[in-house]
């Protein structure tokens, strides 16, 4: 597929993107600022990230310039001429790199090995499972808060899916934080492969390879590395890319994928219009492809049903669970608004003037369909191709989430699994840009790890 050609707006305009861009941080800084001086709580010292404001560099920190260097400088002429597979090959080796070169800016122990063994995270849970099954069946008992066996704030938080996943590496000798950070890193690192995958198979590989030196440098990899949420966006791109490629039953173990996921996060029930995006925009047996999805998802609800959890009677407590703690305080006339500026510098600057680009090529495809006559294709493969609607759709669910009001901070790591289909609109910038905003992407990310102790 060639990309359309979007050269016609006007230059302008994404200087504006960019100065909207600009004035919602400085905003969400200097808001955020004032608030925590004022005692507004908001519970994130440099809102509108939750971290603290804290100058370092680690034993990553070389290793991070290097990656940048030779990723800015090279990455977008390699990725246009590079065989297919050898450019997925050194995608994933290449996120693999730079997510753990940013973790270690914070050291071994702090940066990876002890990101995940503090009390409010899962491996605090795990030496307390000691039977999956009644786990299972006495989860929701456990989500309230001020409980004698209350689960602890990111177990409470999730479906059993997230501790099951450490309870595994546990029982297969994994266990302990080392493991459970590397595990973070090792699966998140995955989307620079699975979103490339996922456009090849839809018909834009030019697109994916534009892409990719986007996926590789995410500034996102600073939460990658290490917090849950890594795997969770790993496990959501892999399904998703399961459901594009060719062939009806790939999408079995995709729907398997996409029916944990929903176990991993209750947020992920979102997900699916980015599911129904990707089998929308597949060439030919959509209506197999989502049923034989739509089946491994129903299996995946059984199973856990059967062990005794229900989704949706979990959903109901978390959400009272969740106003038992911060999010009580958290003002929502900040962060409905600041969550936006955290997502700008988890999915990078150069996603404003994308995304625009992306939905002006989206309204430029909707007017046509609008005016199409009757007696036309009954199902047709959505006008503007997956560089398109891919964003949209992950637009979409972002403005769900931030307007729920169970988004209030740390979405910088939340909307991980988000943030990466955002990425694929960098593919309608146009060519002689990407190394600039390539640039942009990479000195984000190392700017974040190296001013701010980010916390998981």
């Amino acid at each position: 597929m060639t990309l359309p050609n979007l050269s016609a707006p006007r230059r302008h305009a994404d200087a504006v993107v960019v100065a909207v861009e600009a004035a919602l941080l400085a905003a969400a800084i200097g808001v955020g600022a004032l608030l925590n001086a004022r005692g507004g709580g908001l519970h994130a010292d440099a809102a509108p990230l939750y971290a603290t404001w804290r100058p370092h560099a680690g034993p990553g920190t070389p290793v991070a310039l290097l990656l940048a260097a030779l990723v800015v400088g090279y990455g977008v002429r390699w990725a246009r001429s590079a065989p297919w597979h050898r450019l997925l090959a050194a995608g994933y080796l290449g996120a693999l790199a730079w997510t753990l070169s940013l973790a270690l800016v914070d050291g071994w122990s702090a940066g990876l090995a002890g990101r995940l063994t503090v009390q409010a995270e899962y491996l605090h849970e795990v030496p307390r499972v000691t039977d999956v099954g009644a786990m299972l069946a006495g989860f929701t008992g456990r989500i309230l808060d001020f409980q004698p066996d209350s689960w602890s704030t990111h177990t409470a938080g999730h479906p059993p899916g997230a501790l099951l996943v450490f309870v595994w590496l546990d029982r297969i000798g994994l266990g302990g934080g080392a493991a459970a950070g590397l595990a973070c890193v090792i699966v998140g690192a995955t989307v620079a492969v699975s979103v490339p995958v996922t456009l090849r198979a839809l018909g834009a590989e030019e697109a994916a390879r534009a892409v990719w030196p986007f996926l590789v440098l995410f500034p996102g990899a600073v939460w990658v590395g290490a917090s849950a949420d890594g795997i969770f966006a790993g496990v959501v791109a892999a399904g998703l890319a399961l459901l594009a490629v060719r062939g009806r039953w790939a999408a079995l173990p995709g729907g398997l994928l996409l029916g944990f996921a929903l176990h991993l996060s209750y947020g992920f029930a979102l997900v699916g219009l980015l599911a129904l995006t990707v089998v929308a925009l597949r060439a030919r047996d959509r209506l197999g492809v989502l049923v034989v999805a739509a089946v491994a998802v129903a299996a995946v609800v059984a199973g856990f049903t059967v062990a005794g959890f229900w989704w949706w009677d979990g959903y109901e407590l978390v959400v009272r669970r969740y106003y038992q703690g911060w999010a009580a305080e958290r003002p929502y006339g900040y962060w409905v608004w600041a969550n936006l500026a955290a997502l700008l510098l988890s999915a990078g600057p150069v996603v404003g003037p994308a995304l625009r680009r992306a939905v002006a090529a989206a309204a430029s495809a909707v007017r046509p369909l609008l005016r199409r006559r009757r007696g036309a294709e009954r199902c047709p493969r959505p006008a503007g191709g997956a560089t398109v609607w891919l964003p949209v759709a992950a637009a979409v669910v972002v403005l769900l989430a931030d307007l729920s009001g169970l988004s209030k901070a740390e979405v910088e790591r939340i909307w991980l699994p988000f943030a990466v289909w955002l990425l694929v609109a960098t593919a309608h910038l146009p060519a002689r840009q990407r190394t600039g905003w390539l640039a942009v992407q990479a000195g984000t990310a190392l700017a974040i790890n190296h001013l701010l102790w980010t916390v998981s």
